[in-house]
């Protein structure tokens, strides 16, 4: 047995009977994890909390850009930036909710080196450095905010993003070269091949792990799909888990293409390029909008090859851009997890 199986292995006995798909008493509410980074998992969040009070967010830890840089490259820490982001997708829609997501949000406006830091990232930091423990850090900022649903990091160490890019250098555009960087990887003018962390074989967070074998529901997406959604499949044990829980699994698809990451791709090929980084794991459902499917053909041909079905539904926003509608969202959620849950409605 190998390290990676023991670790798991232990995790497993500790998820407690009558979760992970077992049954359940009526009126119970679903247990779910949502897995990705960004502004994609914060619409995913703010869907998810109106429709179940048992919710846990599990965050990429590879961005290297901005405020999570600078802090990032001066402190060492994880970091917090996206953790930030899914905290404030999760606060509540009452005035405290709402007025600590615009907080944690606001970044500093000025000409010295507090230009552009996030308030939300200096707490989380400023609670690691105190406690000394990221998940009873980050545990403690959701409690202050009210938040509906806990946040973990998906590993307890900063990873660094690296893609094989073909053309990235507009004067090679049939080279294929190594970029390193979630954000250069997001901006990339080249054709992403692969992407792969460093180091190779991060630890998961024992937490992240747990709650994904105690789900009911695991949701993959929406988000960048090379530098937000694909690297959870990249740490060992947060594959294994999402491989052997008995949770349903969810992948939610973007409305468009993102520029550089994934320019010119079609819905299908999303689910592509994801199976070749994980060709074991299987799927129940991929939600996509229904506007954004020109051929629901191939995408039920691609979906198939997961064991998937396709639910096609109305989750845009109404004003044109490519964002999420969270009401929206919500229902088309709701809907999957009563016709494809084991156990029928918990509520």
């Amino acid at each position: 047995m190998t390290g990676r199986t023991l670790r798991l292995s232990r995790l497993r006995r500790v998820v407690p009977e009558g979760r992970g798909g077992r049954a359940r008493r009526r009126g119970a509410q679903p247990k779910v994890v949502a897995l990705g980074g960004g502004m994609g998992l914060s619409a995913s969040l703010a869907a998810l909390r109106r429709i179940t009070g048992d919710l846990t967010a599990v965050v990429t830890v590879a961005d290297d850009g901005g405020s999570s840089g600078r802090l990032r490259d001066e402190l060492g820490v994880l970091p917090p930036g996206d953790l930030r982001k899914a905290l404030a997708a999760l606060c509540g829609d009452d005035d405290w909710g709402q007025t600590w997501s615009r907080v944690i949000q606001h970044r500093f406006q000025s000409q010295g080196d507090l230009h552009d830091h996030a308030v939300g990232n200096l707490l989380i930091v400023a609670l690691w450095e105190q406690l000394g423990d990221h998940v009873q850090a980050l545990d403690l900022v959701g409690r202050l905010l009210g938040a509906h649903g806990r946040v973990l990091p998906m590993s307890a160490v900063p990873l660094e993003l690296q893609a094989l890019v073909k053309g990235h250098d507009p004067e090679h555009p049939d080279e294929i070269g190594t970029v390193r960087g979630q954000a250069t990887v997001a901006l990339t003018r080249g054709e992403v091949q692969s992407v792969h962390l460093v180091p190779n074989d991060p630890p998961a967070v024992p937490e992240a792990v747990a709650a994904v074998l105690d789900a009911d529901w695991v949701v993959l997406g929406p988000g960048s799909w090379f530098s937000s959604v694909i690297p959870h499949l990249l740490v060992p044990e947060l594959l294994d888990a999402l491989t052997e829980t008995k949770a349903r699994r969810v992948l939610s698809l973007n409305l468009a293409p993102q520029p550089g990451e994934t320019e010119g791709f079609s819905p299908q090929r999303h689910l592509e390029v994801l199976g070749r980084h994980a060709p074991k794991l299987a799927l129940d459902v991929v939600l996509a909008d229904e506007a954004a499917v020109p051929d629901r053909a191939l995408l039920n041909e691609a979906a198939q090859r997961f064991g998937a079905a396709v639910e096609l539904a109305p989750v845009a926003r109404t004003d044109g851009t490519p964002r999420h509608d969270p009401e929206l969202l919500a229902a088309a959620y709701d809907r999957i997890f009563r016709m494809h849950g084991r156990i029928g409605p918990w509520r």
